[in-house]
């Protein structure tokens, strides 16, 4: 009997179950037609009828309990490819990334996303990917209910199927590669040096290898079910036992940090443990085949070879955990940037104000660069120097600049939402009253700059005139300095995006540091560098390696963030596009010292007026585009979707109609209900 897909793929389910014959499970190929053409009446059509996955899915099941010819021979045509192919791939490569490293498996997936890489076809992949030979396959398995999935494979009887001699030895050998492999990670230095203490005296990475060999020689010998079944239940401990030092390693990141290599080899241990529990589950021999856990793999399966080749897969999956590391310790700081009563918000303003005065310095200083006859690039060079100096002072006194705040405060937003750390449901009241906190703080630190660095830099242009007897800017530089803030006669709020941009990766600069500085223990290395101890006092030692400890990342990110806004208009000269960064506090202080060059008189109310309302502007998306892609970026390495939470707006819209005064300043006294 040859079987061909129809056009209308119902027709098929209908004409087998109406046929008497039985497919031969020794015909792989025939089996195979088959499988193809039977999932294909699941998946989802174009006609009206056909749309929904679920209930082609449910219409099947009901063909398969009113037509035993139906089951047999979709039994069979399962059983055909299992026999006759390696399954071995399947369980030991598919969605398992190679040892070799992270940047391996990268360049891998971009060589075969041009040139795919070649399946043979005794290979069970190579089944997979012809039954399930779109793309987008994955899609409608994974909307098909779990609980059809598992009265499908109960249905199809998976459980005894694999008692088959020949998949028993393929499992067994699948196991043992497995097994090996985990054994290798578990002795590699980026997860040894990491696990709990009595982990590393007595290693179950080590361990449940010896038990896996036991675990072979008693099946291939047919030893007593009873003597199977145990070793399945001690390796299963041990595999527990080896994810929880997996989990011990991850939840001590916020303290040791992370790299890149620690988490890619934890993502690909991960995905090894769970093939060998599954393996486990078919071969103890219990007779109680989990076939929930089954269904996982399924899916995970038909995921991982339709999305085998995507960058963006892997580097979601693999930059998950780096990058909800570098949002924590941003996370951490940016609950200093929340003010949440009166005493707070004034000691904001005034940090804010402290702020205000060293940029105006800078935007003075920076005045001065300009009038300097140097080459492009060491132009852009002083001035990224004077800015990466301004912000650095600013987090050595302590001070506050407004458009910093929004890469760390948004990754505290988003903590309130972590499925990592929460189980339950957030309160989404609490959270938009957390966003009405981060709201009035950046206010008031926006208060704060600009309550001194607009007169601030007007005073110290006074004192430039008064001590030189030469105005900072002439006319003609004046001029085109407000032309470059006015909000359409320039590209000043298109440059503010890019300037929001580079705060928020100035942010991850600065995360990425304080991570790496924790994970390399650099502290502990510096007091023990030979020069340091020769030339300090242990004292000094100490002060010195807790003080790069702690500041090192937010230095980082604001050497960072100076470089990046100071090079921006040469990297515009060198490429000859219109590419700028515009900065509110800055652009507030050069404003400053053109007005005063100019003279209020000199300059058309309405105009001036724009113009700082360009400045607002500048302001405004600076700290939208910052916020945006941080909390972007935080929600999503915490495994957050907020589409999950489609009512949170309505809250918020709700709160801000009832208590619009609390987005700018606290309330003096909050009801003992809040």
């Amino acid at each position: 009997m040859t079987l061909t897909r129809k056009k209308n793929n119902v027709d098929f389910i209908e004409s087998v179950s109406r046929r008497s014959s039985v497919l031969n499970p020794g015909d792989k190929k025939q089996g195979l037609d088959f499988l193809i053409s039977f999932f294909s009446a699941i998946r989802p059509g174009k006609t009206r009828d056909k749309k929904d996955a679920t209930k082609n899915m449910e219409l099947v099941l009901d063909q398969m309990g009113a037509h035993p010819i139906l089951l047999t021979n979709l039994k069979h045509a399962l059983l055909s490819q299992l026999v006759n192919t390696d399954l071995s791939a399947a369980f030991t490569e598919s969605g398992i990334s190679p040892a070799g490293g992270f940047w391996q498996e990268f360049f891998g997936r971009t060589r075969h996303k041009i040139l795919p890489a070649l399946q043979h076809e005794n290979d069970f992949l190579y089944v997979v990917n012809r039954i399930f030979f779109l793309k987008n396959d994955y899609q409608w398995i994974d909307h098909i209910p779990h609980e059809c999935w598992i009265r499908f494979f109960e249905e199809i009887g998976l459980s005894v199927h694999v008692d088959d001699k020949h998949i028993i030895l393929q499992l067994l050998h699948s196991l043992k590669i497995l097994s090996f492999q985990v054994a290798r990670f578990g002795l590699e230095k980026e997860i040894y040096d990491h696990l709990p203490p009595q982990d590393r005296a007595d290693n179950p990475f080590l361990s449940q290898n010896s038990l896996v060999q036991e675990l072979e020689e008693q099946v291939l010998h047919a030893e007593e079910v009873e003597k199977i079944r145990n070793l399945c239940f001690r390796l299963k401990g041990l595999l527990q036992q080896e994810m929880q030092s997996i989990g011990y390693i991850r939840q001590n990141h916020s303290i040791s940090g992370t790299s890149l290599h620690q988490t890619y080899s934890l993502v690909v241990l991960s995905n090894k443990l769970e093939r060998m529990n599954l393996i486990l589950d078919v071969l103890d021999t219990d007779q109680n085949f989990n076939t929930a856990n089954f269904v996982s793999f399924f899916k995970t399966l038909v995921r991982n070879e339709n999305r085998k080749n995507s960058i963006r897969e892997f580097l979601s999956l693999n930059l998950g955990y780096l990058a909800y590391q570098i949002a924590e310790h941003k996370g951490t700081r940016g609950s200093a940037y929340i003010t949440s009563n009166r005493k707070e918000y004034s000691r904001m303003i005034w940090s804010a104000m402290m702020g205000g005065v060293i940029i105006s310095f800078v935007a003075i200083i920076k005045n001065l660069i300009s009038k300097t006859q140097l080459p492009i690039f060491w132009h852009g060079f002083a001035y990224s120097l004077n800015d990466s100096a301004g912000f650095v002072l600013i987090d050595v006194t302590g001070s506050t600049l407004a458009t910093k705040q929004p890469a760390f405060t948004a990754s505290a937003v988003a903590s309130s939402l972590d499925t990592k750390q929460n189980t339950l449901k957030p309160n989404l009241y609490n959270l938009a009253v957390t966003v009405a906190k981060v709201s009035r703080s950046q206010f008031a630190s926006f208060l704060g700059n600009l309550l001194i660095v607009f007169p601030g830099t007007y005073l110290l242009a006074w004192l430039f005139h008064l001590l030189t007897h030469s105005l900072l800017l002439d006319a003609g530089e004046a001029m085109a300095v407000l032309e470059n803030q006015h909000p359409w006669h320039s590209l000043s709020l298109l440059y503010a995006c890019n300037t929001g941009f580079f705060l928020f990766l100035s942010g991850i600069i600065a995360g990425y540091v304080q991570n790496k500085i924790r994970y390399g223990h650099i502290g502990e290395r510096l007091k023990n560098h030979p020069l340091w101890r020769v030339t300090s006092s242990p004292e000094k030692l100490n002060r010195r390696s807790a003080y790069i400890e702690k500041n090192a990342g937010t230095i980082a990110g604001s050497v960072s963030l100076g470089f990046m806004i100071g090079m921006s208009s040469v990297v515009s000269k060198f490429i000859g596009l219109p590419f700028d960064a515009r900065h509110i506090t800055i652009s507030s202080g050069e404003v400053s010292s053109a007005v005063y060059s100019l003279g209020f008189e000199n300059i058309p109310r309405m105009y001036l007026l724009t113009v700082l309302l360009g400045v607002l502007g500048i302001g405004f998306l600076n700290f939208v585009v910052s916020f945006a892609f941080a909390f972007m970026v935080a929600v999503r390495s915490r495994g957050v979707h907020l589409r999950e939470y489609p009512e949170f707006l309505g809250i918020l819209g709700r709160y801000f109609w009832k208590r619009p005064l609390d987005f700018v300043r606290p309330r003096r006294h909050l009801p003992e209900t809040e």
